[in-house]
């Protein structure tokens, strides 16, 4: 009984955690529009953070509502986690659209993936163990394929510091936000986790670009509800969905998946073509990924024929 128990336990996260990856890829294909329907609103890019999370707030409110009614309800320090990691949240938004047009588009997207690196170092700590050798080596490539995806067109100088500085701030910020999502999400289902989190955030965009003496009120909807479609409802959505089923150097290398996707909107949309160097470190990061989830479809395999070998001995 308890060995049929365990199969079908071990079963059911295997196909967690291959649902949970093909999410992941795609909350990363959502997100990666978020900076062009930025580009394209005509309020202010604190404003239009302000509106993806506005928007996506009573939807979320109705779907988490309903899904709490069948999941365990959160103590007051989970909320309160939830809650601070929501403020983390849109101050992230707030930093890296602000930094955004301080600096070169190329510097605010390498320096706002810092979580792609700054989350595994907490999987890391949390695990207390240093990474295994193919562990390092998927993070040795993925920094160097980041480095030639955007190092042709970024570039370091007084000029763009204020930008920078800021895009890293956000980095570190999105940092704190999934560590706060990744504890929820050893309790909570991911729809009230999204939407407490969202929700904390609202108040504080809409406070930062009244602050900034940004536009608020557009007059083009189109660009902000694809946002809030997009970036917030799907893109966040299977990001706290999958967050809960992955370890966080998964999560923090596949982040960079984004530049990849920004890169070729870049390439379609504006003209801007992506020359060997570029391709070479997509291509780098590509390889860091499959690396890393290699010891996982491996453990996958080994699971499976246990199971199947516990079920013929018995």
């Amino acid at each position: 009984m308890n060995s049929s128990r365990e199969g079908r336990n071990g079963r059911a996260a295997l196909t967690h955690g291959r649902l949970a990856f093909a999410a992941l890829i795609l909350c990363n294909l959502f997100l990666a529009f978020g900076p062009w329907m930025v580009r394209l609103a005509d309020v202010g890019p604190v404003a239009a953070a302000f509106w993806r999370v506005m928007l996506a707030s009573p939807v979320l409110l109705l779907v988490g509502y309903h899904a709490q009614k069948r999941t365990v309800r959160p103590d007051r320090g989970l909320v309160v986690t939830i809650l601070v990691g929501g403020f983390f949240f849109a101050a992230d938004l707030a930093a890296w659209h602000a930094g955004i047009l301080q600096t070169k588009l190329a510097n605010a997207t390498l320096f706002g993936n810092a979580s792609s690196f700054l989350f595994p170092i907490y999987g890391f700590l949390l695990l207390r163990r240093w990474p295994r050798p193919i562990q390092a080596a998927a993070l040795l490539l993925a920094a160097v394929g980041t480095a030639l995806l955007l190092g042709s067109s970024s570039s370091l100088s007084t000029t763009h510091l204020v930008g920078d500085l800021l895009a890293m701030l956000a980095g570190l910020f999105y940092t704190f936000y999934l560590i706060a999502i990744d504890k929820a999400r050893k309790t909570l289902a991911p729809i009230p986790v999204l939407a407490l989190s969202t929700i904390a955030g609202t108040l504080p965009l809409l406070m930062f670009a009244l602050l900034l003496g940004e536009t608020v009120m557009p007059h083009n909807w189109a660009p902000l509800i694809l946002l809030s479609l997009g970036s917030q409802l799907l893109g966040q959505g299977l990001l706290v969905y999958a967050i809960g089923h992955l370890r966080p150097l998964v999560v923090g290398l596949v982040f960079l998946t984004q530049p990849i996707v920004t890169a070729a909107i870049g390439w379609l949309v504006y003209g801007e073509r992506l020359g060997p160097l570029e391709i070479g470190g997509a291509a780098l990061i590509c390889v860091a990924i499959v690396l890393i989830r290699t010891p996982a479809r491996l453990e996958s395999q080994h699971v499976a024929t246990h199971l199947e070998s516990d079920r013929r001995v018995g």
